[in-house]
């Protein structure tokens, strides 16, 4: 890590955030909080820069910082076979999810436009959505105990219980008492799948339970620019961080495929992303995000 190298993050302040700007600072790197959408601007031109945050104030502040934010493709779940996931997955859009005449799990992949829960039906979605939105529907299934992963290259640098029966419990992967079911299961789902993936990237998996106990499955893939540490460890999660979302001449042709294209600035109320950093994580299953989930 060169002595110019930063990490730019929300200026809101977050149990995780806090815990990568102070494993940043011990490996001797300088933090510069991001005042707003316009905060990135002292920065511009300085080399070295990573960022952690969410993708609203992204997509005013990456430019500036000189970033390439990796991400997983919209439809990598519902690309994986069922040996994975555990139950079907497909891709839809809004339209197609409003014609469910029964509970599904509906989520959007990647930018949380409406909340990812179980839905009586389709027309208990949300009603201000496009209905060319993109979407993943999900079979609806209980999850046992849910897992994070910080992903590096292919290999699992560290990891955190994060969700018992959907409900938040946190436990460091290390030492964990299903520790080495969760590395089984990760080690084989990324010896056929990793290169569908982003070098640096974040896996969620469970343990599922009801009539299919016993069987893991992979809950979703996020940002790791985006993720909660939970019990994980901060230093080797920032490994992850920093390669997720780090200078975009550094970017090595595997990760250009993953590159986040460059969005549409948000407009209109809460655009800036100056408020609370929403996490890329939502428990899938049977449940709602538990109380307490470092979110908004």
């Amino acid at each position: 890590m060169g002595p110019m190298s930063f990490l730019a993050v929300t200026a809101h302040p977050t149990p995780t955030r806090d815990l990568l700007a102070a494993a940043a600072v011990r490996r001797g790197m300088e933090v510069a909080e991001l005042a707003g959408r316009d905060g990135a601007a002292a920065l511009r031109g300085r080399t070295g820069g990573h960022y952690y945050g969410g993708p609203a104030l992204a997509s005013y502040v990456a430019a500036d910082l000189g970033v390439a934010l990796l991400e997983p493709t919209d439809t990598w779940l519902t690309e994986l076979p069922q040996e994975f996931t555990g139950r079907a997955v497909r891709q839809s859009t809004v339209a197609g999810a409003r014609r469910l005449s029964g509970p599904a799990f509906v989520k959007p992949p990647t930018d949380k436009s409406f909340p990812a829960a179980v839905y009586a039906d389709g027309g208990a979605l949300p009603a201000a959505i496009a209905p060319d939105t993109p979407v993943q529907i999900a079979e609806v299934v209980d999850w046992a105990a849910e897992f994070r992963l910080f992903v590096l290259d292919g290999a699992v640098r560290t990891g955190s219980q994060y969700a018992t029966y959907g409900r938040l419990d946190t436990a460091p992967l290390a030492g964990h008492h299903r520790r080495d079911e969760a590395l089984d299961f990760a080690g084989r789902l990324l010896a056929a799948h990793a290169h569908t993936l982003p070098g640096a990237v974040v896996l969620d998996i469970g343990l599922l339970g009801g009539d299919r106990a016993g069987r893991w499955g992979v809950v979703e893939a996020n940002m790791a620019w985006f993720s909660t540490v939970y019990a994980a460890d901060p230093a080797a999660a920032l490994d992850v961080v920093l390669r997720a979302a780090g200078p975009a001449d550094r970017l090595a042709d595997r990760d250009r495929p993953f590159r986040r294209a460059r969005r549409d600035r948000p407009k209109g109320p809460g655009g800036d992303s100056t408020g609370p950093l929403r996490d890329a994580h939502r428990p899938a299953g049977v449940h709602r995000p538990p109380v307490g989930y470092e979110r908004a």
